[in-house]
């Protein structure tokens, strides 16, 4: 199961992964139309809460994240530095692929301020947050990526 979801959640996050390589800092403030969100502000925003997932959902305990985007609660124009917003990204799918590798009990209820009591299995299909996290980052939502590709491809 671990395999499937691995396989999944990457093909889920192809889109993402590409718009970030072809991405340059100028693309990052950019906004689509009328969001309050730049494009650098979701990019974080999507690798935080993919390391608040790792670490809170599966229980990886190694993961460092300091949820800047949760804890400024908009976007305050800070998103900027593209080599920055790479490296999070990257240890964002580094923990994530780690912590669902990692799983043994899939049918272990947990508890999350977010989810409230689910099973792991619930809570990956659960749908979070504007771009839908995580399942749907096994196939993030339509949401995020069109708003990012729409700011990004002009």
């Amino acid at each position: 199961m671990n395999t499937s979801l691995i396989a999944m959640w990457k093909e889920g996050r192809t889109r993402f992964t590409q718009l970030l390589d072809k991405s340059s800092e100028a693309d990052l403030v950019k906004k689509n139309g009328d969001s309050p969100n730049s494009a650098g502000f979701l990019i974080r925003h999507i690798a935080e809460v993919e390391l608040l997932f790792a670490k809170n959902v599966f229980g990886l305990s190694e993961v460092k994240i300091v949820a800047k985007t949760l804890i400024a609660g908009k976007d305050t124009g800070e998103w900027t530095n593209l080599a920055e917003q790479k490296e999070i990204a990257a240890y964002a799918a580094e923990m994530l692929e780690k912590a669902i590798s990692l799983q043994e009990n899939w049918e272990e209820v947990i508890e999350t301020k977010e989810f409230g009591k689910k099973t792991r299995a619930e809570a990956i299909g659960k749908d979070h947050h504007p771009y839908r996290l995580p399942c749907r980052s096994v196939g993030f939502g339509v949401e995020v990526w069109e708003v990012i590709f729409k700011s990004i491809s002009g």
